[in-house]
């Protein structure tokens, strides 16, 4: 009787500590994909159920809104549209509500400030960014302005044209940060969340990288002054010095092995919840994700070693709020697998779990 008391209580104690979440996929749709993907995600066990699927063309980026009542997704088909979902966290459902045009082609990135009234969008063909306001009910306005960049860099044929490639809204939502793929560099602007007219060029404000580096993405320390930026054509990490605004260079260093010799195609980049790993995805012939562990005083990286992605064309990664996943979304091969993160070396292991998705290309999460 005893034996059976004690396993009742901890089968309780597990269901108890276990956290679910709602993983979120976004999709290419020129395949069999038919749009945004929603998932049930254990935390403590790393599976994943289909909870349900809302049709839409392209969705390649998705962004929360504020307490998980809306979702925003990019259209990414040439002229370019933004998408507003409403999202029922009782029954995990997306429902359409409205959308816009992103006054540029090719929007290939959404973010969402923390009061849930702008949706800044990057237009990567369009080379410009957009600021929507966002009502009340979670629905999107018409553009209420456009910020177009100009210029080239080494690359011709991938740096003809600017090409905007993403935008990130700091920590303390005072400024976006912009990486340009096209011309070098990265953009900061200053946001004014009750403006007309949101985003304010700054002095000084640009920063240029390496010549035919390629900014893509990039991600703030969950704690310390550091911005990390990924570069797609170089393969390469930058870290910065981050305050009010302002980057101070501290270090390049490459995500792919030194002995590589194929196109890279760097994508993703992300940090532990924890801040002491950073890890970047490489697409091209590298298919792996980079390790780095993170010195706390510098800000400096150190790398830990690659994992191979077990798949094709890792465009996105997540890693889940408790650190104990790392998912990472294989466009060509049409899979999501799912990785423990080792706590004390930061390294992956293959937890043999997949989630079955065409073409995905963007992953979120939101607690259940």
């Amino acid at each position: 009787m005893r034996i059976l008391i004690l396993t009742a209580l901890l089968v309780l104690s597990f269901g108890t500590y276990a956290q679910h979440y709602y993983l979120f996929a976004g999709t290419y749709t020129s395949g069999k994909s038919e749009g945004i993907y929603v998932y049930d995600f254990n935390s403590s066990t790393g599976d994943a159920s289909p909870v349900s699927t809302m049709a839409a063309k392209n969705p390649s980026f998705l962004a929360i809104g504020a307490g998980g009542k809306y979702v925003y997704s990019v259209g990414e088909n040439g002229t370019g549209k933004v998408s507003a979902f409403g999202f029922d966290k009782t029954t995990g459902q997306l429902h359409f509500i409205n959308e816009q045009e992103s006054a540029g082609a090719d929007p290939c990135f959404v973010a969402v400030n923390r009061q849930n009234n702008w949706a800044v969008v990057a237009n990567y063909t369009g080379g410009s960014l957009s600021a929507l306001p966002i009502g009340k009910d979670g629905s999107l306005g018409p553009v209420a302005q456009v910020i177009a960049h100009t210029g080239h860099s080494a690359d011709t044929a991938r740096q003809e044209k600017a090409h905007v490639h993403s935008t990130f809204f700091s920590p303390d939502q005072r400024y976006v940060i912009s990486c340009d793929l096209g011309t070098d560099q990265l953009n900061i602007y200053q946001f004014q969340a009750k403006a007309n007219q949101p985003l304010k060029g700054l002095t000084n404000s640009v920063v240029n990288v390496h010549a035919g580096s390629g900014p893509r993405h990039l991600v703030f320390h969950p704690s310390r002054p550091f911005v990390y930026v990924i570069e797609e054509l170089t393969g390469t990490v930058e870290a910065y010095g981050y305050h009010n605004g302002h980057l101070t260079h501290k270090q390049r260093i490459s995500s792919v092995p030194d002995d590589f010799k194929g196109d890279r195609g760097s994508a993703d980049i992300h940090i532990s919840p924890n801040g002491k790993f950073l890890y970047a995805s490489n697409r091209g012939g590298a298919n792996n994700i980079a390790v780095f562990a993170i010195d706390s005083a510098s800000g400096k990286l150190q790398v830990r070693g690659f994992q191979s992605v077990l798949g094709i064309h890792p465009r996105n990664f997540i890693i889940e709020p408790t650190g104990r996943f790392l998912l990472v979304a294989n466009r060509d091969t049409d899979n999501v697998v799912v990785f423990r993160i080792n706590a004390s070396s930061g390294l992956l292991s293959d937890t043999g779990k997949q989630i079955h998705i065409p073409n995905p290309v963007c992953l979120k999460m939101l607690r259940k």
